[in-house]
């Protein structure tokens, strides 16, 4: 299951509209500007989405907070209003270590070439090797000190709830909901 989605050949493929696209990303790099979190890395596939961050309110809320701004703004480009975009469910994973955090740093970023969709990370247009490497902005893919985390989308992060989880790396892998097809 894993690997078909992030293959990104199943399931509703909104995310391969550039526009689409943009509006989540969007969204991700609006959460760094609101303070909500560090942005280290993150990947827009074609079904689902890739985000590796520092957090500095609960996950549930960042991941809600991603999930609902990026709904909205889609739902209403592709006529659907009122209807699911996200899966409810995602992927929650604490890093242990700075070797699993390089690990899954260059998991997320390597996505798009491992589906097959470009040569070179930096070549995907809804990427941190994108922005990084047309941009050499300084800060995105850097790393504070302190212990690393990985947790995902509206699953609460163990720990962080009601709290801030300051110091902690979270990555969240959100699927595009697949309700559609059902209803």
């Amino acid at each position: 299951m894993d690997a078909e989605l992030d293959r990104g050949a199943t399931g509703p493929l909104w995310l391969r509209d550039p526009k689409i696209a943009g509006y989540v990303e969007d969204a991700i790099l609006r959460g760094e500007e609101l303070g909500h979190y560090q942005l280290d890395t993150y990947v827009v596939m074609p079904n689902h989405v890739h985000v590796l961050l520092w957090p500095r309110m609960p996950m549930a809320r960042i991941t809600g907070g991603i999930k609902g701004v990026s709904a909205r703004d889609s739902n209403a480009a592709l006529g659907r209003v009122g209807k699911h975009f996200w899966e409810d469910e995602s992927f929650d994973h604490w890093v242990r270590d700075e070797a699993e955090l390089v690990r899954i740093r260059a998991y997320i970023e390597r996505n798009p070439v491992s589906a097959g969709l470009v040569k070179r990370p930096e070549d995907w247009p809804w990427s941190s090797a994108s922005k990084r490497s047309s941009t050499a902005t300084p800060g995105c893919g850097t790393q504070p000190t302190g212990k690393s985390a990985c947790a995902t989308s509206s699953t609460a992060v163990p720990g962080c709830e009601g709290k801030t989880a300051q110091g902690k790396a979270a990555q969240a892998r959100v699927p595009v909901s697949q309700r559609e097809e059902k209803e």
